[in-house]
Formats: structure tokens, C-alpha cells, sequence
């Protein structure tokens, strides 16, 4: 297996810091931005990370951005996993940025160009970690809880959804991942995968209510980042229990 270059956005926790732990488990060099690197250095006191990069920076911040997506002076990164997301207030029912992963992803985007336009090469494959609730081709939760879908998290739906499009309209090789409720824990359970063709509609389906961000991050790494099956390429799929 050739070593990759995968650059992470949101690996501090969740789905990311899963992502990033298998990802350096099986030898790639890893790439990651975080605004307080103490908080992932601590995460992974127990992980080898001889092959990890930490850039401290915002991921808003097209400088900041561009640092990550360099694997070399010459070249881009091979993958891009894109896992940042807001902070839920309660009282606002709503999140602390409304627009965090809209300006995340557009800001990737236009670092991506840029690079480009600098003579750095490369392809990179963007991973953008989103959520269900949001398809435009029919519903892909279940339907008892549709209601907290509309209501508690009508806001980070739509912030994902306009994520998603700007991804899917841009020129870049993309799989987008729509996880079911997000729960912790690592486990041994089955996922089940649905696939979405973002102009043709849906492949396959697959509606649940729960999966863990520990087996969403194994998942990416596992399927698309340390093998990437080509099934995926260019679509978005729903991961559940």
C-alpha cells in the first residue's frame, strides 16, 4: 500500500480524531489543523504520530488552510477529510456559527485554487462529513424522529446542506458522508451504507437512527481513505447502524 498525504480540518474530536488515529495507524503521513494543537497532542498521547503534522491556524483562514494542503512544495495533498463543525447553544437552539461549514468548505476550496494557480499539482479527494435529514431525493431518517430533524437542528442541516452543494458544484473529486444520529463509542456493529448520486438521486438506502463517530471516522479511513472504493467516488452516502 502506497503512503498517503491526507489532510485533516476537525480532527480534534469525533469523526475526525477516528479518522486521523486509523489513518496513522496504517502509515500515511497526516496532515492537521487545529486552533489549540495541545488539545489533539493530547488525544493522541497513546497513538503513534511520528507521521503527524500539526498546524496551528483556523480553518476560515485561507493561509492556514493552504499550509495543510501542501504536501510538498510541488504537490497537494492526496485526500482532504473535512470534519469541522459548530458548537450547539441550547438556548439559541441553534449553533455557535450558523455558517461554519459553508465557510470551512469554501475556504478549502479557494485555497485549493490558489495553490493551483501557484503551480503547486495535485487532485486531492475531498471527504466532507455531514449529516442526515437533508437529502433532496426523499427522507432519509426515520420518521419519528423528522420532527427534531425540522426543529433542533434545522440550522446545522442547512449550514450542511449549502456545504454540500457548493462541494458537489465544484470542479474537485468529492465523497460526502451523511452519518445517522451521532453517538460515542467504538463498536463491532454492522454499517449500513446508502448511496446518493447528488444529480441521479438515490442508489441504495440505508435509514437509521444512531452510529458512533469512533466507527464514522473508522469507516472513512477504512473506505476511502486507506483503500478507496471507487463506488464512492463522487457521491454522497448515509452510514448508520
Amino acid at each position: 500500500m502506497a503512503q498517503k498525504t491526507v489532510a485533516f480540518f476537525g480532527a480534534s474530536t469525533g469523526v475526525g480524531l477516528s479518522a486521523l488515529k486509523n489513518s496513522l495507524a496504517a502509515g500515511h503521513k497526516c496532515i492537521a489543523l487545529c486552533r489549540d494543537p495541545s488539545k489533539l497532542t493530547a488525544a493522541l498521547e497513546d497513538e503513534a504520530t511520528s507521521n503527524l503534522e500539526v498546524i496551528q491556524g483556523n480553518a476560515h483562514d485561507v493561509a492556514a488552510v493552504s499550509r495543510c494542503l501542501k504536501a510538498s512544495e510541488t504537490n497537494l495533498v492526496d485526500e482532504i477529510v473535512f470534519t469541522i463543525g459548530g458548537a450547539f447553544v441550547a438556548s439559541k437552539m441553534s449553533i455557535d456559527d450558523p455558517h461554519v461549514c459553508e465557510k470551512g468548505i469554501v475556504t478549502v476550496l479557494e485555497a485549493i485554487a490558489g495553490l493551483r494557480r501557484q503551480g503547486v499539482d495535485g487532485r486531492p479527494h475531498v471527504i466532507a462529513c455531514s449529516t442526515t435529514g437533508i437529502s433532496r431525493f426523499g427522507r432519509d431518517t426515520p420518521l419519528v424522529i423528522v420532527p427534531m430533524y425540522k426543529v433542533l437542528l434545522k440550522v446545522p442541516g442547512a449550514d450542511k446542506a449549502v456545504m454540500e452543494n457548493k462541494l458537489v458544484t465544484s470542479s474537485e473529486d468529492f465523497t460526502i458522508v451523511r452519518a445517522s444520529g451521532l453517538v460515542d463509542g467504538e463498536t463491532d456493529k454492522a454499517i449500513r451504507v446508502g448511496v446518493e448520486d447528488p444529480v441521479k438521486g438515490v442508489e441504495s438506502k440505508a435509514i437509521g437512527y444512531t452510529i458512533s463517530r469512533e466507527d464514522v471516522g473508522k469507516w472513512i479511513a477504512q473506505n476511502l481513505l486507506i483503500q478507496r472504493n471507487p463506488k464512492y467516488m463522487n457521491k454522497t452516502v448515509t452510514v448508520t447502524y
